[in-house]
C-alpha cells in the first residue's frame, strides 16, 4: 500500500510546526511543507498530488491549507478545490490558524449541554458570538446557525458584524443572525445587553487577552446555561472562566474555558487528519469538522 503522504500548504513564510506536529501523530507518513504558498502557487502542488498517483492510491495523498491569515487560506483552499476535474483529485482539509476545529470544539461542548442535534429545539435557542467577526467566531456563528439557533454576532465593528451576518446567511439561507453593536462596557439597555439577557448560549471569541464580558456585562446574562471563553491568553474573555475550566459549574452556568475545549479540538483535528486518507474526494471544511466532532462523542 502507499505511504501516506500529506502536503501542507501555509500561507506563512514558515509552515505552523503546530500543524505539523499534529499531522504525523495523526499517521501522515510522509510531510511536505510548503510556505509562502498563495492560490496560484498552489496550483502547480495540486497537480503534483493529483498526477503522480492514480486509482485507489490517489486516497494515500492529501492536502491541509492552513496558515495564521484565514483569509489568504480560504483563497487557496477555493483554488485548490477548483483545480480538480472528475476523479482526478485528493482529499482536502481546511483549518488555518485552528479556526475550523476550534469553532467545532465549542459547538460540540455546547451541545453537550444543549439540544443543539434536534432541529425544532435547537430552533428555540439563542446564542451570543462575542468576537464574532473573527476567524474563530465567524464560524461559531455559522455552526449554531445551520443548528437553527438564532445568533448574534457582536463586534466593535457594527459594520463589520453587518457583513459577517450577510455572508453566513448567503451560504446558509434561512438563518436567524442579529448584528450587535459592542464598543466599551456593557450597559443596560444596549442591544448587546438585550442580546445577552434572552440568550442559551454565549461564546467569546475575541483576540486574546482581551476581556470581552466583565463582570458588570455577567450581570446582564439572563438565561444562559453554558458560557465558553475561546480566550486562552490573560485576562479571560469572559471574566470568571479559568482557561482550564471544562463543565465546571459557575451559578446557573456550566462553564468552559480555552483549554477545557481545547481536548475536543485536538481529537477533531486528528480525527481529520486520519478521515482524509479515508478517500481522495474529502473536502473538510468547519461543517465537515463539526460532524466529525459530534461523532467522537
Amino acid at each position: 500500500m502507499a505511504r501516506k503522504i500529506l502536503i501542507q500548504l501555509d500561507c506563512d513564510p514558515q509552515p505552523s510546526t503546530f500543524d505539523s506536529v499534529v499531522a504525523v501523530d495523526a499517521g501522515a507518513e510522509v510531510l511536505l511543507r510548503h510556505g509562502n504558498v498563495t492560490p496560484d502557487a498552489a496550483v502547480p502542488l495540486v497537480h503534483g498530488a493529483m498526477f503522480t498517483r492514480g486509482g485507489d492510491d490517489l486516497a494515500s495523498t492529501a492536502i491541509f491549507v492552513g496558515g495564521s491569515d484565514v483569509a489568504a487560506a480560504e483563497a487557496v483552499f477555493d483554488r485548490v478545490r477548483k483545480t480538480f476535474f472528475g476523479p482526478v483529485r485528493v482529499s482536502v482539509l481546511l483549518d488555518p490558524a485552528g479556526a475550523n476545529t476550534t469553532a467545532s470544539a465549542a459547538v460540540v461542548a455546547a451541545g453537550r449541554h444543549l439540544p443543539l442535534s434536534d432541529p425544532a429545539a435547537a430552533a428555540t435557542l439563542r446564542a451570543v458570538v462575542l468576537g464574532g467577526t473573527g476567524p474563530v467566531g465567524q464560524r461559531v456563528a455559522r455552526l449554531l446557525a445551520r443548528k437553527g439557533v438564532a445568533v448574534a454576532v457582536a463586534s466593535r465593528s457594527l459594520s463589520r458584524a453587518e457583513e459577517v451576518c450577510g455572508r453566513i446567511a448567503s451560504v446558509v439561507p434561512g438563518t436567524r443572525l442579529e448584528p450587535v453593536h459592542a464598543d466599551g462596557a456593557v450597559t443596560s439597555g444596549t442591544p448587546l445587553a438585550t442580546a445577552l439577557a434572552t440568550a442559551n448560549l454565549i461564546v467569546a471569541a475575541g483576540a486574546a487577552g482581551v476581556t470581552l464580558l466583565g463582570a458588570a456585562g455577567r450581570g446582564l446574562v439572563g438565561r444562559a446555561t453554558v458560557l465558553i471563553d475561546l480566550n486562552a491568553v490573560p485576562p479571560a474573555g469572559i471574566e470568571g472562566i479559568a482557561a482550564t475550566d471544562k463543565a465546571r459549574q459557575d451559578g446557573d452556568a456550566v462553564v468552559y474555558g480555552a483549554l477545557g475545549v481545547g481536548g475536543t479540538k485536538m481529537k477533531i483535528h486528528r480525527a481529520a487528519i486520519g478521515r482524509l486518507f479515508t478517500s481522495n474526494d474529502a473536502i473538510l471544511d468547519a461543517e465537515e469538522l463539526l460532524a466529525i466532532g459530534e461523532s467522537l462523542e
